[in-house]
């Protein structure tokens, strides 16, 4: 199933300012923030300098360089999360996307690495690895897309089957192009799967219910070669394996 969806609605459903949610991303860690404060301390210093080297003629525009330097860890946050929904508000068109999951499953990736000396002096290179869900999405259409988040503890709950939906993104209006994909959600579990939250929920949980009362429009055919040319057949039994 696939609705296209106005401009309108699209941008009620990923604003250009961001969300609360969106904000709680940004905002990150203990450690994200003493990294955001350092540098609003390092910038306050620097045009308390300049203020010194200026003279007080400049006092108005250094009074603003230092609020703006000041607040930096409070603002930050706010400025990626727009940075981000303009980025993918860059595309023209969207579209309501209703299949299933086909597959999932669980992966370790490397997060990051970090040098250090064991007993002997040699230099050891430790690789911080995390657990990841993947899930493998698809329709009757031949679409099919992958997405992955960190795995947490409600994820064991999808199984293949699991019907799925999200905003499909696309610059071109028949959508037979996507170029991006939303948040997902899992209706039978209530759950959402996402790196990122780019939707208003709020928002999208209205537009799904007026959407799914309707009769569903025929999918567009996509470019991309069909994946499967049967429904897949779903296992009842699957529990979430790593690979």
């Amino acid at each position: 199933m696939l609705v296209p969806l106005t401009r309108e609605k699209f941008d009620e459903l990923i604003p250009s300012m961001a969300t609360g949610e969106q904000y709680r991303y940004h905002w990150g860690k203990l450690t994200d923030f003493l990294r955001r404060l350092l540098i609003s301390v390092v910038a306050g210093v620097a045009v308390f300098i300049a203020r010194l080297i200026l003279g007080e003629a400049f006092d108005p525009l250094t009074f603003t360089a230092a609020t703006i330097a000041g607040l930096y860890w409070l603002w930050s946050p706010a400025w990626q999360a727009g940075q981000r929904n303009r980025w993918a508000r860059r595309n023209s068109y969207s579209g309501f996307w209703r299949g299933r999951v086909l597959d999932v499953f669980v992966t370790d990736e490397v997060v990051g690495t970090e040098e250090n000396v064991n007993n002997r002096g040699e230099l050891v290179i430790i690789e911080n690895r995390e657990r990841y869900l993947n899930l493998e999405l698809g329709d009757k259409s031949g679409f099919r897309t992958h997405t992955q988040t960190v795995l947490k503890r409600d994820h064991r709950l999808i199984r293949r089957g699991d019907i799925a939906e999200m905003l499909v993104l696309s610059n071109r209006e028949d959508l037979s192009r996507i170029n991006m994909i939303s948040d997902v959600y899992i209706p039978d579990h209530k759950l959402w799967v996402s790196d990122y939250p780019y939707l208003r929920r709020d928002t999208f949980f209205e537009v799904r219910q007026k959407l799914l009362s309707r009769p569903a429009r025929r999918p567009p055919r996509y470019e991309a070669e069909p994946v499967y040319e049967a429904e897949p057949v779903y296992d009842d039994d699957y529990s979430i394996e790593p690979r």
